[in-house]
């Protein structure tokens, strides 16, 4: 019992000698200032994506079979007023009582800016018993309203007219 008190007691000496000396030494140097944050986006014009429900213009789509797989390519254009985030077509194909055979998904990554158009490419595994098939359209924030088209227009146009380009004051003479 007497020894577990003196190895204690020495114990706390100890320490008690190693935190005075190594409090007399110099304080430490503060650390070095962080460097300022500059935002990714500052100075650039952002304009959010459309949330709810946005509209869209396709092509009919072209399906074709290609070896092991059946690949549908649809040109769609974003008609809204804003960009769409992450358009994505989702392929159902049935059989000839309407049973669901098999399904593929066609994604855009970037966003569709108001008026561009953009290729959507869906691969979905083959099957003999493909007999019709549904799409259905949806984007990250929302649902979309397709309107199928016999052309897509190449021009890009603004979905809508700034103000200031509505007016015009006519000029004085």
């Amino acid at each position: 019992m007497n020894r577990a008190r003196f190895g204690f007691a020495a114990t706390l000496v100890g320490a008690v000698l190693v935190c005075t000396s190594v409090g007399a030494q110099n304080p430490p140097e503060p650390a070095p200032k962080a460097p300022e944050f500059k935002s990714v986006l500052s100075g650039k014009k952002f304009t959010p994506p459309i949330k709810g429900q946005a509209e869209v213009e396709f092509t009919q789509p072209v399906t074709k079979r290609e070896k092991d797989k059946v690949v549908t390519t649809i040109r769609v254009k974003n008609v809204s007023s804003g960009p769409i985030a992450r358009l994505t077509i989702d392929e159902t194909w049935f059989d000839k009582t309407g049973s669901i055979v098999s399904g593929g998904k066609g994604t855009l990554p970037q966003m569709l800016q108001p008026g561009e158009i953009q290729t959507v490419t869906i691969e979905t595994p083959w099957n003999a018993k493909m007999n019709g098939n549904g799409y259905n359209f949806t984007h990250a924030n929302g649902s979309i309203k397709p309107t199928r088209v016999k052309t897509l227009d190449d021009a890009k146009e603004p979905a809508a007219k700034p103000a200031a380009a509505a007016k015009s004051t006519p000029k004085k003479k």
